[in-house]
């Protein structure tokens, strides 16, 4: 009752974070339709291209126990050598067709997903040894799903498959009065008939169970509000010790920035709620720069520093709140107040 719960909760959508990690243990959405498309794609390429000459292959490496039997030695020495040049003929003979069978079955799962190097599915899991376990998974709602899935997808593709030898049934009759290697040839064009459309009808199959198990994977990895609280918590860190942090930054910038008051030209003010601490260098700077400023407590410590250090105190009510609001400390004074700024300065230095 508990896990349905659970699973009614789970009505967000799985973040990026979270994909990856289920990606880092392999869980990802596979398609074994894809796969069996390929393998049968691979299939009929070798039968299409390469069987005619794979069988010439193996009748020649076969050959000679049919002609020249008697001619064989077949004492323990030259029945294992005699086998083993047989096997050996054999093996090359189908070697290319198996290296593209293996390729293929390795190349399946990543082209759905990418590369995907996961330690934590290598990992030996006891639970599939215990037959209650196993009992569950066999019988479990997914693989009854699954089972009459099959059923429909075997009577489609066989259907599929004798539409298309449909045409080839009036000519039965005729097929035992061919000879062998004709026989052979009709019975080649009509597997590779048979396969080309259980190809067609698979890649339809194929390319819907791909966006199912997709969709299937992505409604198993939704999370629920309390996930995406705790997850945030754990990306971004806990609200508290975020605002800690930013009262720390906020105390060491404005120590620095009440530092930044001795070397000021001159303090605008309201002249009690704001003050403003302008400092000007003809020969460094393009304008004025504000290098510190406040608002009630702060603008009290800004105009008691500039007391204790001799820096003139202007007191310009609308220019110390225009400055405040529109400049950044470090910031130099913007073309529309330059004129103000300059009589203030002008005033100072006049002073």
């Amino acid at each position: 009752m508990s896990d349905q719960t659970d699973d009614t909760q789970k009505t967000e959508e799985p973040t990026h974070k979270r994909l990856e990690h289920a990606r880092s243990r392999g869980q990802v959405a596979i398609s074994r339709e894809v796969n069996t498309w390929l393998m049968l794609a691979v299939g009929t390429l070798i039968i299409g291209m390469m069987a005619p000459k794979l069988m010439t292959q193996i009748r020649v490496a076969l050959l000679p126990y049919v002609e020249r039997p008697h001619t064989m030695l077949l004492d323990t020495a030259g029945t294992v050598q005699l086998m083993a040049g047989t096997l050996f003929d054999v093996f090359l003979a189908t070697f290319l067709p198996l290296l593209f069978f293996f390729v293929i079955a390795l190349a399946g799962p990543i082209l759905q997903n990418g590369l995907i190097y996961s330690p934590h599915a290598l990992e030996p899991k006891f639970d599939k040894f215990n037959p209650v376990s196993g009992a569950k998974r066999i019988f479990s709602m997914r693989q009854i799903v699954e089972f009459p899935k099959g059923i429909l997808k075997l009577a489609i593709v066989t259907a599929v498959g004798l539409m298309a030898l449909l045409p080839a049934f009036f000519t039965l009759d005729v097929m035992p009065s061919l000879e062998l290697p004709d026989f052979l040839a009709r019975m080649y064009d009509l597997i590779l008939k048979m396969l080309i459309a259980a190809l067609a009808v698979l890649f339809v199959i194929a390319v819907l169970d791909l966006v199912f198990q997709r969709q299937q994977h992505t409604k198993q990895m939704r999370m629920s509000r309390q996930e995406l609280r705790d997850e945030f918590k754990q990306s971004e860190g806990d609200p508290t010790a975020r605002q800690r942090l930013r009262q720390v930054r906020q105390e060491r910038a404005r120590a620095r920035m009440i530092q930044a008051v001795p070397g000021a030209d001159v303090v605008v003010t309201n002249p009690t709620h704001f003050a403003v601490a302008l400092k000007y260098d003809p020969g460094a700077m393009g304008a004025p720069r504000l290098v510190a400023k406040g608002v009630d407590l702060i603008a009290q410590k800004i105009r008691e520093i500039a007391e204790e250090h001799g820096i003139a105190i202007v007191e310009n009510p609308p220019l110390a709140r225009a400055l405040y609001a529109s400049v950044e400390l470090d910031e130099e004074v913007p073309p529309e107040h330059y004129q103000a700024v300059a009589e203030v300065i002008s005033y100072v230095w006049n002073i």
